[in-house]
């Protein structure tokens, strides 16, 4: 089976995920063929816009291939036979440059880019959306970055976005991988429209002889309210903090029932990812351009290659499936300022280097 399909026809370039079975997880071929027909087409004048859907019914993209990450995790892990640039250079590195170079290329595409944000959008799902010009979400939209359940760290762009969504509403979305409905993506800046389901069969033919503006504005409809935006007071109120541990006792101190959810949440979550996600979360606000937060996660993603917390939290909740990882450090309390530090150490001719915006200026 063809992973993903490319059609051009009509003016329109269609991109189809087409890894039903996985929720169309993305995998190293994939990224790259993605990238070469946006590359195309670009200079392509047949091609007016760009569309990203998925097949089946399950959703766009359920993320990237867990399961050969932590293969490379497993032998990476084993320090004393990889050199310390071997995580950069393993198949995963590797995939992780071209995917980022991908969502780099995603956010400043010349021509308009629609991703059809339907049923589940996680993780490598969102890097490939959430760049995008034009993203819909439909009812059945569920958005997230679940990394720090598998010991992991946002990516793909992940703490650009959510580090410039309303208040703390991304902190709360990354430190307890809260799932977003359509109503929540649009609040938090994942998203732009909300079309029903059943509407996206007609959009995709009429954005075969409409611009993108037009054909969406035909079929798009008012969102649903966004519960997490309802909830801003205590959110804001609680994630704020500068530390994962005085968010947790703010969350514990709450007298809203959602923040002792989160707090119980967040506390099942790898404590080293949390921290290094946190800090991940307040550099990315603070930088001018995804490129420049691309080339941050990949210092972060190829850390986390060696990390006992990824391949322990793989190995929970999708190889032996006991959802019960054995965290270490396995407290808040007992990570370490220099754990924290060792995940955004420079890679020097390993970086991933991105040009950035500013910097051409």
């Amino acid at each position: 089976m063809t992973e993903v399909l490319i059609d051009k026809r009509d003016g329109l370039g269609l991109i189809t995920l087409n890894r039903p079975k996985a929720i169309n997880a993305l995998n190293h071929p994939m990224a790259l063929a993605i990238t070469d027909a946006l590359r195309a087409w670009a200079e392509d004048d047949e091609v007016r816009t760009v569309v990203v859907t998925g097949a089946g019914e399950r959703g766009l993209c359920a993320g990237g291939d867990i399961v050969a990450i932590h293969a490379d995790a497993l032998v990476l892990n084993d320090r004393s036979a990889t050199p310390d640039t071997a995580s950069a250079d393993s198949p995963t590195g590797v995939f992780w440059r071209d995917e980022y170079i991908l969502n780099a290329l995603i956010g400043r595409y010349p021509k308009p880019y629609v991703a059809i944000m339907d049923g589940i959008v996680m993780g490598g799902g969102v890097g490939l959306s959430g760049h995008g010009s034009h993203r819909i979400v439909t009812e059945r939209s569920k958005i997230g970055m679940p990394e720090v359940g598998i010991g992991f760290i946002p990516d793909v762009g992940g703490t650009y976005l959510l580090s410039r969504a309303p208040g703390e509403i991304g902190t709360h979305v990354a430190l307890t991988t809260a799932r977003m409905g359509a109503g929540d993506a649009i609040e938090a800046g994942f998203a732009d429209y909300y079309v029903p389901s059943e509407h996206i069969p007609a959009l995709l033919e009429t954005l075969r002889t409409e611009t993108a503006e037009v054909a969406i504005a035909k079929f798009a409809m008012a969102a649903p309210e966004s519960e997490l935006f309802a909830q801003r007071d205590w959110i804001d109120a609680c994630y704020g903090a500068d530390t994962v541990e005085e968010i947790v006792a703010r969350l514990q101190a709450s007298d809203a029932p959602e923040a002792a959810k989160a707090a119980s949440d967040l506390l099942a979550k790898s404590p080293v990812a949390l921290k290094v996600t946190l800090r991940s979360l307040r550099a990315a606000g603070a930088l001018p351009s995804l490129e420049s937060v691309l080339n941050k996660e990949y210092r972060v993603s190829v850390a986390s290659l060696r990390s006992h917390d990824l391949v322990e939290g793989i190995r929970a909740q999708v190889i032996d499936k006991d959802r019960n990882p054995q965290w270490r450090p396995a407290t808040l309390a007992e990570v370490t300022d220099a754990q924290v530090a060792a995940y955004f150490a420079e890679l020097g001719d390993k970086e991933l280097g991105l040009a950035t915006p500013e910097a051409r200026q």
